[in-house]
């Protein structure tokens, strides 16, 4: 009799979890389009336009992040909301400086993020919420060049599926990750919108909970160093030619490319230049050169 009522209970859990699957994506699939018009209709004088391929609506990842509010569970929706919200902020906002603190409003946002979601997150995600909160970096930096941050969310939400199943631990989240980056994504691939800080940061919030919730600590920070390396693979051809061209960084390696994911951006410059000051480093050695620590010690702020 106990074995019936497992048995129906699963199958009532498996039902349920479907039809929250099911809306969520007929949802993104209405909302996507429908955001990228009224960008386009009213706000086109706004940050959340941008001239980018003749024209972009930036901030479409609202759709999405809209979505992970709602189908997401508490706590871990509280966490998607508090870092969208602040990414929407940037987003709206732009790159405008804080003159009295000379430090950026998308700055001081993200790094308030950061702040907020390892705190709050702690509690039940122990120092797993530290790296969750870093997740934002490399998803921003995938951001920048069409269909990539959606290219590596798709591939590593199937990561953790798979991990999940082996583990037989439940995959709603990360397939609730993965078909509204399918259902969002097409308008991306063609370069038609863009995630905007709200996407890309709702996402790295969420999927680094999805990585937490199949192994703890060390496997948030396998799988963020495996999802760093996914986008500079992706993106090494135009990473490579920034960094040689305004960098100054000769022959740039994946390495670099790896450090430029990572530690690239306005955040990574501020904490460069609180770190760093005017300090310059030469780094000569090969080895050191094939990991990218030319481009991890690059300080614009010696120049």
């Amino acid at each position: 009799m106990s074995k019936l009522h497992t048995a129906t209970s699963d199958h009532d859990g498996g039902s349920t979890m479907l039809n929250k699957i099911i809306i969520a994506t007929i949802l993104t699939l209405i909302l996507t389009p429908t955001i990228k018009s009224l960008i386009e209709k009213y706000a086109r004088s706004t940050n959340l336009y941008t001239k980018i391929r003749g024209g972009t609506p930036r901030g479409t990842g609202l759709a999405p992040f809209i979505i992970l509010i709602l189908f997401l569970p508490t706590p871990y929706n509280l966490l998607v909301g508090i870092m969208g919200i602040l990414a929407f902020i940037d987003d709206i906002i732009g790159r405008k400086e804080i003159k009295k603190l000379k430090v950026e409003w998308g700055q001081l946002a993200r790094g308030l993020g950061i702040i907020l979601v390892s705190i709050i997150g702690y509690p039940f995600m122990g120092p797993s919420s530290i790296l969750v909160a870093l997740m934002i970096q490399p998803l921003n930096i995938a951001d920048m060049q069409p269909g990539t941050a959606c290219t590596t969310i798709i591939i590593t939400s199937i990561l953790v599926i798979v991990l999940s199943l082996f583990k037989n631990q439940p995959i709603y989240l990360p397939l609730l990750i993965l078909v509204t980056c399918l259902a969002y994504s097409p308008l991306d691939y063609k370069g038609k919108t863009m995630m905007g800080e709200i996407g890309n940061h709702s996402y790295a919030i969420a999927l680094g909970i999805s990585f937490h919730l199949i192994g703890g600590f060390k496997t948030v920070l396998i799988l963020f160093l495996v999802t760093t390396f996914i986008i500079a693979l992706i993106r090494r051809k135009n990473l490579k030619r920034y960094i040689q061209e305004n960098l100054g960084i000769e022959n740039p390696t994946l390495g670099d490319c790896f450090m430029d994911v990572i530690s690239g951006g306005g955040l990574g410059d501020l904490l460069r230049q609180l770190i760093l000051n005017d300090r310059k480093f030469k780094i000569e050695n090969r080895i050191l050169k094939a990991l990218g620590f030319r481009r991890l010690f690059y300080n614009p702020h010696s120049l």
